[in-house]
């Protein structure tokens, strides 16, 4: 056997583990999901499936890793546009605000995908175990990336969808896998991002204290100058540092926060737009719903009464 027979071997069963793992990763959310909706079969794990493209799905994308085993997605956060499919995975560590797309999905082939919560808590105790730090380069944090998935990854979280039928294994085991999931993740391309989460979680960093400070006083008037005061930094710098984190400057966050508690309001309370918008700190009725038709692409009431129609599409309603 010649040396590039001998070096082919090795691919093509690489190939082969990666095309059986994909495939029973398909079957196993497929049957967990039952079809269109998603689910979370256990703390954490949330499973999605949809058998056509879905536009518009506004929502707060959470601190998670997601996967896609079929179809293909985008994310749009600020300027920024996220697409990725069965060969990539997403990772976010700050929650955003987000718009999304289901761009490929068909009732013969749906898109299915995992989201799995990351634990900013778990992150950093794997990250002590494996003697890791926090990288020094703050260019590092930004807040979502897309990446390739390679076999190993795609294998781990196989086999935690695998513990969806087993409940009984899960209770091991399932701890177990999502300690795996969080090293490769660290080992991997996104490995210095992540190592940003435990402490963005406890808010220790400049631009995680700056998002908390704003998810807090989202009904409030914007006070960049007063934010950055208290993080030691320049409003420019803030601006800045911000933009490259999260791909959206401090006041498009401000005001997309407002925007959907507002959605929230209107759909859980029964609340009229201009109470709605007084309520998340608009003093002009006509600015809120301006403001409103720009970002959900509707006027407030007409949007409400469509989102409530589909209140049994769980899929446009969550991102995963």
């Amino acid at each position: 056997m010649s040396d590039n027979d001998q070096r082919a071997v090795p691919a093509e069963r690489e190939a082969r583990r990666g095309l059986d793992c994909r495939a029973e990763f398909v079957e196993r959310i497929m049957r967990a999901t039952g079809g269109d909706g998603v689910v979370e079969p256990l703390p954490g794990i949330h499973l999605a499936c949809a058998a056509r493209p879905r536009d518009g799905i506004h929502g707060v994308y959470r601190t998670a890793l997601c996967v896609v085993a079929q179809g293909a997605k985008e994310v749009y956060i600020g300027e920024a546009v996220h697409r990725y499919d069965a060969d990539q995975y997403l990772l976010a560590t700050i929650e955003l605000p987000a718009v999304s797309r289901i761009v490929r999905a068909t009732p013969e082939r749906p898109y299915l995908s995992l989201r799995l919560d990351l634990d900013p808590m778990l992150v950093g105790a794997v990250m002590v175990e494996a003697g890791m730090s926090v990288p020094r380069s703050q260019s590092a944090a930004r807040a979502v990336v897309v990446s390739a998935l390679d076999v190993e990854l795609l294998e781990a979280c196989t086999r935690l969808v695998r513990l969806v039928h087993a409940p009984t294994e899960a209770r091991v085991l399932a701890p177990l896998l999502k300690r795996e999931i969080i090293y490769r993740l660290l080992i991997g391309e996104q490995g210095d991002r992540l190592r940003y989460l435990p402490v963005l979680g406890d808010c220790s960093h400049s631009i995680g204290k700056a998002v908390e400070m704003l998810r807090k006083e989202f009904d409030r008037p914007l006070r960049i100058e007063g934010i950055a005061r208290e993080l030691g930094m320049s409003p420019s710098g803030l601006h800045h540092h911000f933009k490259t984190v999260t791909d959206m400057s401090p006041l498009q966050f401000h005001k997309q926060l407002r925007l959907q508690h507002a959605r929230t309001l209107m759909l859980g309370e029964n609340l009229d737009a201009a109470t709605a918008g007084y309520r998340v700190g608009y003093s002009n009725a006509s600015h809120f719903s301006r403001d409103y038709r720009k970002h959900f692409g509707e006027p407030p009431a007409r949007d409400v009464e469509r989102v409530r129609s589909t209140a049994s599409d769980p899929v446009s309603r969550q991102p995963a």
